[in-house]
Protein backbone atom coordinates (compact mmCIF):
# COMPACT_ATOMS: atom_id res chain seq x y z
CA UNK A 1 0.00 0.00 0.00
CA UNK A 2 1.39 3.15 -1.29
CA UNK A 3 1.10 5.88 1.83
CA UNK A 4 -0.17 8.83 0.69
CA UNK A 5 2.22 12.12 0.54
CA UNK A 6 1.16 14.35 3.77
CA UNK A 7 -0.28 17.64 2.61
CA UNK A 8 2.18 20.84 2.65
CA UNK A 9 1.59 23.86 5.46
CA UNK A 10 -0.74 26.45 3.37
CA UNK A 11 0.56 29.52 6.10
CA UNK A 12 -1.81 32.34 5.39
CA UNK A 13 -2.41 33.81 8.81
CA UNK A 14 1.51 32.72 9.43
CA UNK A 15 2.32 33.79 6.01
CA UNK A 16 4.88 36.30 6.78
CA UNK A 17 5.50 35.27 10.65
CA UNK A 18 8.86 33.57 10.78
CA UNK A 19 10.23 34.90 7.33
CA UNK A 20 13.58 36.37 7.25
CA UNK A 21 13.99 40.18 7.39
CA UNK A 22 9.99 40.41 8.45
CA UNK A 23 9.85 42.25 11.18
CA UNK A 24 6.46 43.51 13.11
CA UNK A 25 7.11 47.27 12.47
CA UNK A 26 4.37 49.19 10.00
CA UNK A 27 7.28 49.82 7.44
CA UNK A 28 7.63 46.22 6.82
CA UNK A 29 4.13 45.37 6.95
CA UNK A 30 3.18 48.02 4.20
CA UNK A 31 5.67 46.61 2.18
CA UNK A 32 3.79 43.66 1.52
CA UNK A 33 0.50 45.31 0.63
CA UNK A 34 -0.58 46.26 4.14
CA UNK A 35 -4.02 48.07 4.74
CA UNK A 36 -4.72 47.34 1.07
CA UNK A 37 -7.72 45.51 2.65
CA UNK A 38 -8.31 48.51 4.89
CA UNK A 39 -8.89 50.63 1.57
CA UNK A 40 -10.91 48.18 -0.36
CA UNK A 41 -13.30 47.80 2.78
CA UNK A 42 -14.05 51.22 2.67
CA UNK A 43 -15.16 51.51 -0.65
CA UNK A 44 -17.55 48.78 0.11
CA UNK A 45 -21.06 48.92 2.74
CA UNK A 46 -20.37 47.82 5.97
CA UNK A 47 -22.84 44.90 5.05
CA UNK A 48 -21.44 44.02 2.34
CA UNK A 49 -18.02 43.15 4.04
CA UNK A 50 -20.95 41.10 6.24
CA UNK A 51 -22.31 39.20 3.95
CA UNK A 52 -18.73 38.19 2.83
CA UNK A 53 -17.97 36.86 6.33
CA UNK A 54 -20.81 35.16 6.39
CA UNK A 55 -20.20 33.32 2.92
CA UNK A 56 -16.93 32.45 3.82
CA UNK A 57 -18.19 29.92 6.61
CA UNK A 58 -15.27 30.96 9.00
CA UNK A 59 -15.75 29.66 12.09
CA UNK A 60 -14.39 31.08 15.77
CA UNK A 61 -11.04 30.22 16.10
CA UNK A 62 -11.56 30.41 19.99
CA UNK A 63 -12.23 27.22 21.06
CA UNK A 64 -15.98 27.13 20.22
CA UNK A 65 -16.20 27.17 16.77
CA UNK A 66 -19.23 29.10 16.02
CA UNK A 67 -19.35 30.79 12.93
CA UNK A 68 -18.12 34.58 12.65
CA UNK A 69 -20.40 35.75 10.23
CA UNK A 70 -23.27 34.16 11.81
CA UNK A 71 -22.54 36.14 15.35
CA UNK A 72 -22.15 39.41 13.65
CA UNK A 73 -26.26 39.02 11.73
CA UNK A 74 -27.00 38.72 15.93
CA UNK A 75 -25.76 41.76 16.43
CA UNK A 76 -28.33 44.26 17.95
CA UNK A 77 -28.20 47.34 15.76
CA UNK A 78 -31.46 48.58 16.40
CA UNK A 79 -31.03 49.60 19.92
CA UNK A 80 -28.97 53.03 18.70
CA UNK A 81 -26.79 52.12 21.64
CA UNK A 82 -23.07 51.89 20.93
CA UNK A 83 -21.75 48.94 19.45
CA UNK A 84 -18.19 47.55 20.43
CA UNK A 85 -15.80 45.35 19.10
CA UNK A 86 -13.16 42.98 21.18
CA UNK A 87 -10.49 40.98 20.02
CA UNK A 88 -10.37 38.09 22.80
CA UNK A 89 -6.44 37.76 23.15
CA UNK A 90 -6.43 36.13 26.73
CA UNK A 91 -5.41 32.67 25.05
CA UNK A 92 -5.60 30.86 28.92
CA UNK A 93 -5.87 27.49 27.40
CA UNK A 94 -2.50 24.86 28.35
CA UNK A 95 -1.63 23.82 25.37
CA UNK A 96 -2.26 26.35 23.46
CA UNK A 97 0.45 29.46 21.95
CA UNK A 98 -0.67 30.33 18.48
CA UNK A 99 -2.48 33.87 18.62
CA UNK A 100 0.34 35.15 20.87
CA UNK A 101 2.69 34.47 17.46
CA UNK A 102 0.09 36.22 15.67
CA UNK A 103 0.60 39.49 18.24
CA UNK A 104 4.37 38.98 18.77
CA UNK A 105 5.56 38.72 14.91
CA UNK A 106 2.64 40.15 12.47
CA UNK A 107 0.63 42.81 14.95
CA UNK A 108 -0.68 44.89 12.05
CA UNK A 109 -2.23 42.11 10.47
CA UNK A 110 -4.71 41.56 13.68
CA UNK A 111 -5.26 45.51 13.63
CA UNK A 112 -6.19 45.71 9.47
CA UNK A 113 -8.74 42.39 10.20
CA UNK A 114 -9.94 44.38 13.67
CA UNK A 115 -10.43 47.75 11.25
CA UNK A 116 -12.14 46.18 9.17
CA UNK A 117 -14.25 44.40 11.35
CA UNK A 118 -15.43 47.44 13.19
CA UNK A 119 -16.43 48.90 9.98
CA UNK A 120 -18.44 45.93 9.13
CA UNK A 121 -20.63 46.15 12.60
CA UNK A 122 -19.86 50.18 12.58
CA UNK A 123 -18.14 50.00 15.95
CA UNK A 124 -16.71 53.01 17.00
CA UNK A 125 -14.72 51.72 19.80
CA UNK A 126 -12.62 48.51 19.56
CA UNK A 127 -10.74 46.95 22.86
CA UNK A 128 -7.73 44.10 22.48
CA UNK A 129 -7.87 42.37 25.86
CA UNK A 130 -4.71 40.54 26.21
CA UNK A 131 -3.84 38.24 29.54
CA UNK A 132 -1.39 39.91 32.04
CA UNK A 133 1.14 37.55 31.58
CA UNK A 134 1.89 38.46 28.11
CA UNK A 135 3.59 42.00 28.70
CA UNK A 136 5.54 41.59 25.73
CA UNK A 137 2.92 40.94 23.38
CA UNK A 138 1.35 44.22 25.06
CA UNK A 139 4.01 46.27 24.27
CA UNK A 140 4.26 45.22 20.79
CA UNK A 141 0.08 46.06 20.16
CA UNK A 142 0.75 49.27 21.56
CA UNK A 143 3.55 50.21 19.56
CA UNK A 144 1.38 49.11 16.27
CA UNK A 145 -1.55 50.54 17.38
CA UNK A 146 0.60 53.98 17.59
CA UNK A 147 2.56 53.27 14.19
CA UNK A 148 -1.14 52.88 12.63
CA UNK A 149 -2.92 55.80 14.52
CA UNK A 150 -0.07 57.97 12.97
CA UNK A 151 -0.81 56.81 9.73
CA UNK A 152 -4.95 57.37 9.71
CA UNK A 153 -5.27 53.33 9.71
CA UNK A 154 -7.19 53.99 13.16
CA UNK A 155 -8.38 56.46 15.06
CA UNK A 156 -10.33 59.76 13.79
CA UNK A 157 -11.63 59.18 10.33
CA UNK A 158 -9.72 56.50 8.85
CA UNK A 159 -8.07 56.83 5.78
CA UNK A 160 -9.94 60.78 5.43
CA UNK A 161 -13.59 58.88 5.92
CA UNK A 162 -16.25 60.24 7.95
CA UNK A 163 -15.59 56.70 10.03
CA UNK A 164 -13.56 56.41 13.46
CA UNK A 165 -13.00 53.91 15.96
CA UNK A 166 -10.43 54.26 18.71
CA UNK A 167 -8.50 51.06 19.33
CA UNK A 168 -7.07 50.05 22.30
CA UNK A 169 -5.32 47.56 24.65
CA UNK A 170 -6.44 46.18 28.10
CA UNK A 171 -4.23 44.11 30.14
CA UNK A 172 -6.32 41.61 31.90
CA UNK A 173 -5.09 40.74 35.73
CA UNK A 174 -4.12 36.81 34.68
CA UNK A 175 -7.27 34.80 34.81
CA UNK A 176 -8.43 31.40 32.58
CA UNK A 177 -12.27 32.82 32.96
CA UNK A 178 -11.24 35.72 31.28
CA UNK A 179 -11.24 33.71 28.14
CA UNK A 180 -14.55 33.03 28.39
CA UNK A 181 -16.51 36.35 26.82
CA UNK A 182 -18.78 37.18 29.19
CA UNK A 183 -16.05 36.77 31.89
CA UNK A 184 -13.94 39.02 29.70
CA UNK A 185 -17.00 42.00 29.30
CA UNK A 186 -17.14 41.96 32.96
CA UNK A 187 -13.05 42.23 33.71
CA UNK A 188 -13.03 44.83 31.21
CA UNK A 189 -16.19 47.26 32.68
CA UNK A 190 -13.32 46.99 35.73
CA UNK A 191 -15.38 44.21 38.02
CA UNK A 192 -14.68 40.71 38.94
CA UNK A 193 -15.04 38.52 35.62
CA UNK A 194 -17.92 36.37 37.06
CA UNK A 195 -18.99 34.91 33.46
CA UNK A 196 -22.77 36.06 32.93
CA UNK A 197 -25.73 33.42 32.27
CA UNK A 198 -26.93 33.42 28.83
CA UNK A 199 -29.65 34.16 28.17
CA UNK A 200 -30.55 37.11 28.50
CA UNK A 201 -26.58 38.28 28.22
CA UNK A 202 -25.85 37.40 24.88
CA UNK A 203 -22.93 40.18 24.39
CA UNK A 204 -24.44 40.63 20.35
CA UNK A 205 -27.56 41.94 22.29
CA UNK A 206 -26.40 43.17 26.16
CA UNK A 207 -22.43 42.83 26.45
CA UNK A 208 -19.90 45.52 27.08
CA UNK A 209 -21.60 48.42 28.86
CA UNK A 210 -25.06 45.99 28.11
CA UNK A 211 -24.35 47.29 24.69
CA UNK A 212 -24.48 45.56 21.52
CA UNK A 213 -20.58 43.98 21.48
CA UNK A 214 -18.75 41.29 19.49
CA UNK A 215 -16.26 39.53 20.66
CA UNK A 216 -13.77 37.56 18.30
CA UNK A 217 -10.48 35.72 18.61
CA UNK A 218 -6.75 36.82 17.48
CA UNK A 219 -6.82 34.56 14.81
CA UNK A 220 -10.26 34.67 13.96
CA UNK A 221 -10.17 38.49 13.42
CA UNK A 222 -7.24 38.21 11.01
CA UNK A 223 -9.18 35.81 8.72
CA UNK A 224 -11.55 38.88 8.06
CA UNK A 225 -8.54 40.84 5.95
CA UNK A 226 -7.70 37.12 3.69
CA UNK A 227 -11.43 36.79 3.16
CA UNK A 228 -12.38 40.41 2.26
CA UNK A 229 -8.78 39.47 -0.15
CA UNK A 230 -10.10 36.21 -1.63
CA UNK A 231 -13.91 37.13 -1.35
CA UNK A 232 -16.41 34.79 0.96
CA UNK A 233 -16.93 32.14 -2.11
CA UNK A 234 -13.33 31.66 -2.64
CA UNK A 235 -12.46 31.45 0.85
CA UNK A 236 -15.01 28.80 1.77
CA UNK A 237 -13.45 26.38 -1.05
CA UNK A 238 -10.16 26.58 1.77
CA UNK A 239 -10.63 23.48 3.65
CA UNK A 240 -13.74 21.38 3.67
CA UNK A 241 -17.44 22.15 4.27
CA UNK A 242 -18.13 23.56 7.39
CA UNK A 243 -14.73 23.59 8.05
CA UNK A 244 -13.21 26.65 6.14
CA UNK A 245 -10.20 28.10 6.13
CA UNK A 246 -6.97 27.01 7.74
CA UNK A 247 -6.34 26.38 11.09
CA UNK A 248 -3.12 27.22 13.31
CA UNK A 249 -2.61 23.90 15.43
CA UNK A 250 -0.27 24.00 18.55
CA UNK A 251 1.99 20.93 19.04
CA UNK A 252 3.37 20.36 22.85
CA UNK A 253 4.11 17.29 24.64
CA UNK A 254 6.77 14.17 23.71
CA UNK A 255 7.22 14.92 20.20
CA UNK A 256 10.42 15.33 18.58
CA UNK A 257 9.70 19.04 16.78
CA UNK A 258 6.53 20.80 18.75
CA UNK A 259 5.59 23.75 17.60
CA UNK A 260 3.05 25.85 15.95
CA UNK A 261 1.99 24.77 12.33
CA UNK A 262 -0.81 26.02 9.89
CA UNK A 263 -2.62 23.49 7.72
CA UNK A 264 -6.48 23.92 5.59
CA UNK A 265 -8.51 22.37 7.98
CA UNK A 266 -9.11 19.10 7.82
CA UNK A 267 -6.19 18.64 5.37
CA UNK A 268 -4.24 16.20 7.55
CA UNK A 269 -4.94 13.70 10.35
CA UNK A 270 -3.72 13.66 14.03
CA UNK A 271 -1.20 10.78 13.27
CA UNK A 272 0.39 12.67 10.41
CA UNK A 273 0.73 15.85 12.22
CA UNK A 274 2.29 13.55 15.01
CA UNK A 275 4.41 11.31 12.90
CA UNK A 276 5.35 13.43 9.65
CA UNK A 277 5.04 16.77 10.96
CA UNK A 278 6.37 16.77 13.98
CA UNK A 279 8.92 14.28 13.54
CA UNK A 280 7.25 11.40 15.57
CA UNK A 281 7.72 10.37 18.92
CA UNK A 282 11.01 10.99 21.25
CA UNK A 283 13.64 8.13 21.04
CA UNK A 284 12.14 4.64 21.94
CA UNK A 285 8.85 5.89 23.18
CA UNK A 286 5.58 4.67 21.98
CA UNK A 287 2.37 6.84 22.09
CA UNK A 288 0.00 5.98 24.82
CA UNK A 289 -2.49 9.02 24.41
CA UNK A 290 -3.51 12.71 23.06
CA UNK A 291 -5.61 15.83 24.33
CA UNK A 292 -6.55 17.30 20.95
CA UNK A 293 -7.92 20.84 21.79
CA UNK A 294 -5.72 21.78 24.98
CA UNK A 295 -6.46 20.87 28.61
CA UNK A 296 -10.03 21.18 28.73
CA UNK A 297 -10.66 18.45 26.12
CA UNK A 298 -11.22 15.10 26.88
CA UNK A 299 -8.16 12.86 26.21
CA UNK A 300 -8.01 9.53 23.70
CA UNK A 301 -5.89 6.78 24.08
CA UNK A 302 -3.57 6.16 21.62
CA UNK A 303 -5.26 2.42 21.29
CA UNK A 304 -9.08 2.69 20.75
CA UNK A 305 -10.74 2.64 17.57
CA UNK A 306 -13.83 5.45 16.95
CA UNK A 307 -16.75 4.70 15.17
CA UNK A 308 -20.11 6.07 14.34
CA UNK A 309 -21.52 8.49 11.49
CA UNK A 310 -20.51 11.80 10.55
CA UNK A 311 -23.12 14.60 9.84
CA UNK A 312 -23.06 14.27 6.27
CA UNK A 313 -23.85 10.96 6.93
CA UNK A 314 -21.40 8.98 5.85
CA UNK A 315 -19.54 6.29 8.08
CA UNK A 316 -16.04 6.06 10.01
CA UNK A 317 -14.60 3.68 11.64
CA UNK A 318 -10.96 5.41 12.80
CA UNK A 319 -7.94 5.05 15.01
CA UNK A 320 -6.42 7.84 16.66
CA UNK A 321 -3.74 8.22 13.62
CA UNK A 322 -7.04 8.81 11.61
CA UNK A 323 -8.98 11.63 12.88
CA UNK A 324 -9.42 14.16 10.86
CA UNK A 325 -7.83 17.53 12.09
CA UNK A 326 -10.65 20.23 11.88
CA UNK A 327 -13.73 21.38 13.85
CA UNK A 328 -15.58 17.82 13.66
CA UNK A 329 -13.02 14.93 13.24
CA UNK A 330 -11.87 15.27 17.00
CA UNK A 331 -15.36 16.01 18.07
CA UNK A 332 -16.96 12.63 16.44
CA UNK A 333 -13.90 10.91 17.98
CA UNK A 334 -15.69 11.87 21.61
CA UNK A 335 -13.43 14.94 22.05
CA UNK A 336 -13.00 18.31 20.69
CA UNK A 337 -10.19 20.38 18.50
CA UNK A 338 -10.60 23.31 21.31
CA UNK A 339 -8.25 25.93 20.41
CA UNK A 340 -6.10 23.45 18.55
CA UNK A 341 -3.62 23.01 21.69
CA UNK A 342 -2.29 19.07 20.21
CA UNK A 343 -0.51 17.75 23.61
CA UNK A 344 1.14 14.24 23.47
CA UNK A 345 1.52 11.95 25.81
CA UNK A 346 4.23 9.25 25.34
CA UNK A 347 4.61 5.72 27.50
CA UNK A 348 6.52 7.56 30.09
CA UNK A 349 3.50 9.47 31.29
CA UNK A 350 1.98 8.84 34.76
CA UNK A 351 -1.96 9.68 33.95
CA UNK A 352 -2.62 10.43 37.71
CA UNK A 353 0.36 12.65 37.96
CA UNK A 354 -0.85 14.49 34.57
CA UNK A 355 -4.74 14.73 35.81
CA UNK A 356 -3.76 16.28 39.12
CA UNK A 357 -1.64 19.04 37.59
CA UNK A 358 -4.65 19.82 35.28
CA UNK A 359 -7.15 19.67 37.98
CA UNK A 360 -4.47 22.16 40.27
CA UNK A 361 -4.68 24.38 37.02
CA UNK A 362 -8.43 24.54 36.78
CA UNK A 363 -9.21 24.59 40.92
CA UNK A 364 -6.47 27.66 40.73
CA UNK A 365 -8.46 29.12 38.25
CA UNK A 366 -12.35 28.87 39.12
CA UNK A 367 -13.72 32.30 39.59
CA UNK A 368 -15.65 30.94 42.39
CA UNK A 369 -19.19 32.27 41.19
CA UNK A 370 -21.04 28.51 40.88
CA UNK A 371 -20.80 26.15 44.36
CA UNK A 372 -20.26 23.56 42.24
CA UNK A 373 -17.43 24.58 40.39
CA UNK A 374 -15.38 26.34 43.17
CA UNK A 375 -15.67 23.49 45.61
CA UNK A 376 -15.65 20.72 43.01
CA UNK A 377 -12.33 21.83 41.27
CA UNK A 378 -10.64 21.90 44.37
CA UNK A 379 -11.63 18.67 46.05
CA UNK A 380 -10.54 16.96 42.52
CA UNK A 381 -7.60 18.47 43.09
CA UNK A 382 -7.21 17.54 46.38
CA UNK A 383 -8.32 14.27 45.95
CA UNK A 384 -5.62 14.04 42.63
CA UNK A 385 -2.67 15.56 44.89
CA UNK A 386 -3.18 13.21 47.87
CA UNK A 387 -3.20 10.30 45.80
CA UNK A 388 0.25 11.00 43.79
CA UNK A 389 1.57 11.69 47.46
CA UNK A 390 1.45 7.96 48.31
CA UNK A 391 -2.31 8.13 49.98
CA UNK A 392 -4.36 6.71 46.83
CA UNK A 393 -7.43 4.58 47.91
CA UNK A 394 -9.15 2.52 45.87
CA UNK A 395 -12.37 4.56 46.02
CA UNK A 396 -10.96 7.55 44.61
CA UNK A 397 -11.46 6.88 41.00
CA UNK A 398 -15.53 6.50 41.63
CA UNK A 399 -15.09 9.69 44.24
CA UNK A 400 -13.04 11.64 41.53
CA UNK A 401 -15.71 10.94 38.97
CA UNK A 402 -19.19 11.81 41.28
CA UNK A 403 -17.23 14.75 41.79
CA UNK A 404 -16.95 16.00 37.97
CA UNK A 405 -20.15 14.49 37.10
CA UNK A 406 -21.64 17.00 40.05
CA UNK A 407 -20.16 19.28 37.90
CA UNK A 408 -21.00 19.09 34.42
CA UNK A 409 -23.77 20.84 33.21
CA UNK A 410 -24.50 22.45 36.86
CA UNK A 411 -22.40 26.21 36.14
CA UNK A 412 -23.29 29.62 34.77
CA UNK A 413 -20.32 28.73 32.11
CA UNK A 414 -18.82 26.35 30.40
CA UNK A 415 -15.89 25.69 33.06
CA UNK A 416 -17.46 23.40 34.87
CA UNK A 417 -17.34 21.22 31.84
CA UNK A 418 -13.72 22.52 31.06
CA UNK A 419 -13.14 21.41 34.95
CA UNK A 420 -15.03 18.19 34.58
CA UNK A 421 -14.28 16.48 31.25
CA UNK A 422 -10.92 15.66 32.29
CA UNK A 423 -11.13 13.84 35.31
CA UNK A 424 -14.49 12.03 33.29
CA UNK A 425 -11.99 11.10 30.28
CA UNK A 426 -9.07 10.24 32.65
CA UNK A 427 -10.61 8.04 34.62
CA UNK A 428 -13.10 6.36 31.74
CA UNK A 429 -9.71 5.97 29.85
CA UNK A 430 -7.12 5.24 32.33
CA UNK A 431 -9.07 3.86 34.88
CA UNK A 432 -6.36 0.83 35.60
CA UNK A 433 -3.71 3.14 36.47
CA UNK A 434 -5.21 4.81 39.16
CA UNK A 435 -6.36 2.01 40.88
CA UNK A 436 -2.86 0.87 40.95
CA UNK A 437 -2.08 4.18 42.62
CA UNK A 438 -4.25 2.41 45.30
CA UNK A 439 -3.14 -1.06 45.42
CA UNK A 440 1.01 -0.10 45.14
CA UNK A 441 1.18 3.43 46.15
CA UNK A 442 3.60 6.15 44.91
CA UNK A 443 7.07 5.53 43.88
CA UNK A 444 7.55 9.22 43.46
CA UNK A 445 7.54 12.18 46.01
CA UNK A 446 4.52 14.37 45.98
CA UNK A 447 4.14 17.05 42.93
CA UNK A 448 4.92 20.41 43.32
CA UNK A 449 1.83 21.43 41.21
CA UNK A 450 1.14 25.12 40.01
Amino acid sequence: MIKKKTPKERRIILKHADNPGYSNKLDCYLKNDGYAMLKKAFKMKPEEIGEEVLKSGVRGRGGAGFPAGMKWKFLDRKSGKPIYLICNADESEPGTFKDRQIMHKDPHQLIEGMMIAAYAIQAKQAFIYIRAEFFEGARILEEAIAEAKAKNFCGDKILGSSYSCDLVVHRGAGAYICGEETGLIESLEGKRPNPRIKPPYFPAVLGLYQCPTIVNNVETLCNVKHILEMGGEEFSKIGKPNNTGTRIWCVSGQVQKPGYYEFECGALTLGEMIYDVCGGLLPGRTLKAVIPGGSSSKILRADERFSGKLKDGTEFDWGIDDIPLDFDGPTSAGSMSGSGGIIVMDDTVDMVEAMANINAFYAHESCGQCTPCREGSLWMKKITTRMCGGGARKEDADLLLSVANQIEGRTICAFGEAASWPTQSFIAKFRDEFEDKAQNGSTKPPLQLI
